[in-house]
């Protein structure tokens, strides 16, 4: 199939925009810690303070640049906007096309260390049959898929734009979907709104409604989960509040301050990971400063909230009692942010055709634990190749 205006993309910073961050980096006035446990009131200032150090003085930019530039990258003219993907075919006899949706604060740097395995298993020891062609886009609004000024998205329109971008621009007619926090949301929505194109659908977090009231007479095991729901929405969404509620006030913080958007950063990756407390435990200095760069460099932490405030002022990606009913795998890592029992997905996911519980990892699987959750994906998919 033709692909009209189909660009070639590869990342290339200015270097007054680098040495423009380091100036600001010299010049970051932090607060100072209160008298509490460290990381107990959110990101640590003697943690921030040494990474910040090394942002400065030891981060190499252009060997991550790099590292991102070896991925085949395009963009192209979608639904009013540059939709950047990156897009790797499979080496095997019949790769199946997957696509991968990344979430927030993420990117497609996620999908560094899974992207080689999923397209090329032989050279990782797997078997060839089990190769799939990788689309991974850029949210919208998120890093490469954004410029200034540009219309803002919701899940439900994200979704719209992956499935054009898969069928239409790629001609995939039918293909597999994986992801996780939004890429999970948006994930279920084309298992929803997009059943006819899609092989099954494959997550790491599962977008059930989140309503401590949901189950009216719960089991001792969605007891459990409903009492860590409500911890969940006390205690721990004070983000999703202020970029669902006024987005725009925190992105000038964030937009102008690299030690602010670090922080903000660095706190869900503290948080989310499975890290004893260190983060550098699950991710390295370099993986979360590339990341926190994609964000500072494009300008996008701004746009990238709009998920949530389009998620608060609008409905469930799955409309109330309605169903996913295609193929549904799903891995649960011990530290991801919400977990709930299988009763409780089963009310949304009618075909749930694999249910893993890992012993280890956490919100960013894919970097945190790559080869487990690729052996996931392969495992739920292989069935489903010939169907």
């Amino acid at each position: 199939m033709p692909t009209p205006d189909l660009r070639p993309f590869q990342l290339s910073v200015a270097d007054a925009d680098l040495d423009d961050l380091r100036q600001r980096l010299a010049r970051t006035r932090l607060p100072d810690e209160p008298p509490l446990e460290p990381w107990s009131t959110g990101t640590s200032v003697a943690y921030l303070r040494g990474l910040l150090d090394y942002w400065r003085e030891g981060f190499d930019w252009r060997a991550q640049e790099a590292k991102l530039n070896a991925f085949r990258q395009f963009t192209v003219p979608l639904a009013g906007i540059d939709l950047h993907f990156i897009h790797e075919a499979g080496k095997g006899p019949e790769p199946m096309p997957l696509l991968l949706s990344h979430g927030w604060p993420g990117s497609v740097l996620e999908f560094h260390k899974v992207l080689p395995m999923l397209t090329d298993p032989a050279r990782f020891g797997g078997d060839p049959a089990d190769a799939f062609t990788v689309v991974a886009p850029s949210l919208p609004g998120y890093v490469f898929s954004f410029k200034p000024g540009q219309k803002r998205f919701s899940l439900e329109e994200i979704a719209d734009v992956f499935a054009a971008l898969m069928s239409d621009v790629l001609g995939y007619p039918r293909f597999g979907a994986q992801g996780g926090d939004w890429g999970a949301f948006v994930t279920t929505r084309l298992g929803y709104a997009f059943a006819e194109r899609m092989i099954g659908i494959h997550l790491n977090l599962l977008a059930v409604r989140r309503d401590p009231k949901m189950v009216a007479n719960p089991t001792p095991e969605e007891k459990i989960f409903l009492q860590q729901l409500a911890h969940f929405l006390k205690e721990e969404t004070g983000y999703q509040w202020i970029q669902g509620t006024k987005p725009s006030t925190l992105a000038f913080g964030l937009t102008d301050s690299p030690a602010g958007l670090a922080a903000w950063l660095l706190e869900k990756f503290r948080s989310w990971t499975d890290c004893d407390g260190n983060p550098e435990n699950a991710l390295t200095r370099d993986e979360m400063l590339t990341d926190i760069m994609l964000y500072w460099v494009t300008g996008s932490i701004g746009a990238s909230f709009w998920p949530y405030y389009a998620r608060m002022h609008g409905p469930w990606p799955v409309p109330e009692g309605k169903t996913v009913d295609v193929p549904t795998g799903y891995v649960e890592f011990p530290k991801e942010i919400l977990r709930p029992p299988r009763s409780v997905a089963e009310r949304m996911y009618s075909d749930i055709r694999r249910w893993t519980v890992m012993p280890k990892g956490g919100h960013f699987a894919a970097l945190e634990q790559p080869e487990a959750l690729v052996n996931e994906i392969r495992e739920f998919f292989r069935p489903l190749r010939a169907a």
